[in-house]
């Protein structure tokens, strides 16, 4: 299988490359400079609109992985924009190459987010459910019409909305570690506040069906099938490293320090089902959170 994937060089993106290699598959990495000789590296320049469509001519599938960290810190107006143009920019310059090809690929997976829902307190949401309000809610639902040319043009095209991953190498469970393992960690805000996550592992076994299953299209909420909120998240990860957890972080020193972010991606409430795997049979190594705790930081 021959697999062009943007943002290699990420979280998801690693984890990934690694996974389809000891599968046998021939991934293609797009990179923002020049490609190095002897290597199956394209280069592509999204601010430039730079992408040679045949560089991707006999590609199976293509996984859409780029886009500015939304955990980089405060979101200022000039991050925000950065977020949007970074997502906006690759999408569309990377669908319309694609809608250039004489034999497309059979499938594009596109990154995208729960951030899609919103704040939704304690009602539980699928993917059937209509999004939220906020930025991050307006930024997904533009970043997923983004990709409208690629299916237009019959290529099957499945939206990643991904929860928190957990990893150790990255993400928010790698930024929480410090903290919890000092004995300071604790719930955010009133830690009343579902949290959507997945396993690192079920998170790439997720995109890796979404490559190979006909039955997935459109949105796929990447998360476990057991969300917790704030606090039990907190308690248990405090219980895994053996660490207290008294010392929750307060809404308002969070506004004060991340701004938007905190109220967007922080303190806010979403309870998502993966309805889509759930429906396609996905076997999660990690359903429960401890277990995903365990699997992860004892590896």
């Amino acid at each position: 299988m021959n697999i062009a994937i943007t943002g290699a060089s990420g979280l998801i993106g690693r984890m990934l490359v690694a996974h389809a290699a000891s599968h046998g598959a021939r991934l293609y990495p797009l990179v923002r400079r020049q490609a190095q000789l002897g290597t199956l590296e394209i280069s592509w320049d999204p601010h430039l609109g730079v992408l040679a469509a045949a560089d991707l001519e006999g590609m199976d599938a293509v996984v859409h992985l780029a886009g500015e960290n939304l955990g980089s810190g405060r979101w200022t107006a000039a991050r925000k924009a950065r977020f949007r143009a970074s997502r906006l920019q690759s999408t569309t310059l990377l669908c319309r190459a694609l809608s250039q090809l004489r034999r497309p690929p059979e499938v594009l997976v596109v990154a995208s987010a729960v951030g899609y829902y919103g704040d939704r307190g304690d009602v539980e949401v699928n993917e059937d459910t209509g999004p939220g309000r906020g930025f991050l809610a307006e930024l997904v639902q533009a970043w997923e019409a983004a990709a409208g040319p690629a299916r237009d043009m019959g290529i099957r095209v499945v939206h990643a909305r991904f929860g928190i991953v957990l990893s150790r190498h990255g993400g928010a469970l790698a930024r929480q570690l410090p903290l919890f393992r000092w004995g300071l960690g604790g719930p955010l805000g009133s830690g009343h506040q579902y949290v959507s996550w997945i396993a690192a592992t079920d998170a790439i076994g997720a995109v890796w069906q979404a490559l190979h299953d006909a039955t997935l299209n459109g949105p796929c909420n990447i998360v476990s099938p057991q969300p917790v909120t704030s606090a039990e998240f907190a308690g248990t990860l405090g219980r895994v490293l053996r660490r207290p957890v008294w010392l929750p972080a307060p809404a308002f020193a969070l506004r004060l320090l991340l701004g938007d972010m905190a109220d967007e991606a922080l303190l806010v409430s979403t309870r998502v089902r993966p309805g889509c795997l759930l429906s396609a049979g996905y076997p999660f190594v990690c359903p429960e959170l401890e277990a995903a705790l365990r699997h992860e930081l004892n590896r």
